[in-house]
């Protein structure tokens, strides 16, 4: 997942690991979701520095909602994500988000990817003690070529583990975002630094732009990175669109690397892969979409090639595009990820975590004593990208019936938490563009 290197070999990549589920999800669960009328919704107005309390349930009509989403399943799904992973431990007097049970990278530590996620949930759930927590915490652990944050730090905040340096782009496209909208949120400044979220943002926004775009049009995995290693999961175009409306860099072109990005993700769908109409995207690929085992170089191990813990974030970060921007290209990629998911798999529960590209099941962790126990990391993604269509109704339901157990864990303690709550979030429409607002 985010943050893996060239060095990193295959144990180095991001959040997920096995061990971090106990219990079964319950079939039954999603089958009462039409048992009692909706709940009564609506935005929580604005207090004296807070423009968008939680809750904001400001649907898009361009995408359809779980039939009995509940706000409460939502801040249930925070305090569950709060009390396993975020910690003062090791975090210089602040707070940082800790991966407590993935293999692959040291017990406890933190990547920077998590740091994103972070940042992406406090300003959604009005937490700003939180955010700038976070935030500060990222700054003690810059990389001195980018200004970045080197991406895995060692539980005990002495600094990056082995392996550890260096941005990953995931991360800081994420943490970008999350900076303007809390510009929105809270406005101001971040008074510790006494610098405003806004031009936080746009420092963070150039130092992408000037280390992690390759040849001024492919999002690159990290500055290490070119045009042959590619990671599709961490294409963001709706973030883009936000980034070019403040990114007023003139080297800056955030429209056409979306343009270029869209062609890569299409590429990667053709018959020689078996998923023209799956949408299952390979975990490394070239420009040409062709995916790539030796993305990590001769010396960084085999790269993954199936959809797994990175592409499972894929329908998410582009059914954002069509929900909140009607970008038609990112509607016709979720329809194919929705279609297999709700027919070809059988519904929600059915998921798994991981698949071939053909679509032949190719789980990671949801084997053995834990092949009943799913990953919040491949179903809410999953579920965000089928809120494109009416047709996907029961499936939307469904996966969220999965999410609010708070059990589907598979994947890892910090890594199916922190999915768990960002497709909540989505689902329940939080995850906002406050720009538009």
């Amino acid at each position: 997942m985010g943050g893996s290197k060239a060095t990193g070999g295959t144990t180095a990549m991001g959040g997920a690991g096995g061990g971090g589920g106990t219990s079964t999800i319950p079939d039954a669960a999603p089958d009462t979701v039409d048992a009692t009328p909706p709940p009564s919704r609506g935005p929580t107005p604005a207090t004296a520095g807070h423009n968008f309390p939680f809750p904001q349930n400001r649907e898009n009509s361009r995408c359809i909602y779980p039939k009995l989403y509940r706000n409460e399943d939502v801040q249930a799904a925070y305090t569950q994500w709060k009390n396993d992973t975020v910690t003062t431990d090791g975090a210089k007097g602040f707070r940082r988000v800790k991966r407590p049970k993935e293999p692959g990278l040291d017990v406890n530590s933190t990547v920077s990817e998590g740091i994103g996620y972070g940042m992406l949930i406090a300003v959604y759930m009005d937490d700003q003690a939180l955010f700038d927590d976070l935030w500060q915490y990222e700054q003690q652990f810059l990389d001195g070529m980018t200004g970045l944050m080197n991406w895995y730090i060692k539980a005990d905040g002495s600094g990056p583990a082995t392996g550890g340096n260096g941005p990953a782009t995931d991360a800081d496209e994420d943490m970008a975002f999350a900076l303007i909208m809390a510009d929105k949120q809270w406005g101001g400044q971040l008074k510790a630094l006494k610098k405003n979220y806004l031009d936080i943002a746009k420092t963070q926004m150039s130092a992408v732009w000037n280390n992690e775009i390759y040849n001024f049009i492919y999002l690159r995995a990290g500055p290490w990175a070119d045009n042959s290693n590619l990671n599709l999961s961490y294409f963001a175009p709706a973030y883009y669109k936000v980034f070019a409306t403040i990114d007023k860099t003139p080297t800056s072109d955030w429209v056409k690397v979306t343009d270029t990005m869209y062609t890569v993700l299409n590429a990667s769908l053709n018959a020689g892969n078996g998923n023209t109409s799956n949408g299952l995207v390979p975990a490394w690929c070239d420009s040409s979409g062709k995916p790539n085992g030796g993305a990590f170089g001769p010396t960084g191990g085999p790269s993954p090639t199936n959809y797994q813990y990175d592409s499972c974030r894929t329908p998410f970060r582009i059914g954002l595009d069509w929900c909140l921007n009607g970008e038609t290209r990112a509607q016709t990629y979720v329809a194919k990820t929705s279609s297999f998911f709700s027919g070809t798999v059988g519904g929600a529960t059915q998921v798994v975590d991981g698949y071939d590209l053909n679509g032949t099941p190719h789980a990671q962790y949801q084997t053995g004593a834990n092949a009943l126990i799913q990953s919040s990391a491949f179903v809410g993604p999953a579920g965000v990208g089928a809120m494109s269509s009416p047709t996907y109704q029961t499936f939307v339901n469904d996966a969220y019936g999965v999410l609010v157990t708070g059990k589907a864990l598979v994947g890892g303690t910090y890594y199916d938490d922190s999915w768990m709550v960002m497709s909540l979030l989505m689902m329940t429409a939080n995850f906002l563009d406050y720009t538009k607002l």
